[in-house]
Parts: structure tokens; sequence; C-alpha cells
């Protein structure tokens, strides 16, 4: 079994950053993807970026040149750093580890962008 911790989210006026973090307990062994999702209210959950164990990244195109997501496996902890944040960039953020045929998620983490 793998949990998840989430950490770094909050209010954060427009233009503003964020630094997210997530870290990673329990059994995980081999290759796996960490990745970030959100959910804001009435919508769908969507990906915001991942991250192979070989640092190949994928980012939405609503944050890409915003945002940057890294890992360090040997603390099996995942970064989203978010730049020049948007209101609609408002939602909870999810944190996923994908290891074979099963996914983990975190317990999510609040992100508000409002003046």
């Amino acid at each position: 079994q793998l949990q998840l911790v989430e950490s770094g989210g909050g209010l954060v006026q427009p233009g503003g950053s964020l630094r997210l973090s997530c870290a990673a307990s329990g059994s995980i062994f081999g290759i796996y993807t960490m990745g970030w999702y959100r959910q804001a209210p009435g919508k769908q959950r969507e990906l915001v970026a991942g991250i192979t164990s070989g640092g190949r990244t994928n980012y939405a195109d609503s944050v890409k040149g915003r945002s940057t997501i890294s890992r360090d496996n040997a603390r099996n902890t995942v970064y989203l750093q978010m730049n020049s944040l948007k209101p609609e960039d408002t939602a909870v953020y999810y944190c996923n580890v994908h290891a074979g045929k099963n996914d983990y998620w975190g317990q999510g983490t609040q992100v508000t962008v409002s003046s």
C-alpha cells in the first residue's frame, strides 16, 4: 500500500507562485509515473503535469510555460512549481502515482487564486 501526502496549497493573488509537494511512503518498487491533477468545482478532474521515473515530463496546455514538475526519486517526492497563477487555476490539486496497473491518490490540497 502507498500513502501520498500533499502540502503547499493555499491562497495566492493572481500572478503569484506556489510550490506543491507530494511525498510517497509505503511499498513502492520499480518504475512509476508521478503527477498532479486538479479538479475545479463542477468540472472533471484533469491532468496538470506528469513526470516519469526517467524524468520525462508532460503538461496540460493551460499550464505549459507557467509550471514545472520535478521529482526526487531518493525521497519519493514530486513537486509542482506554479508561477503566474490565474484565477482559473483555482482547484483542488491531487497527487497521483501510477505504478503498473495501480493508481494511488493523495487527499488533495486546495489552491485558490484570488485578489
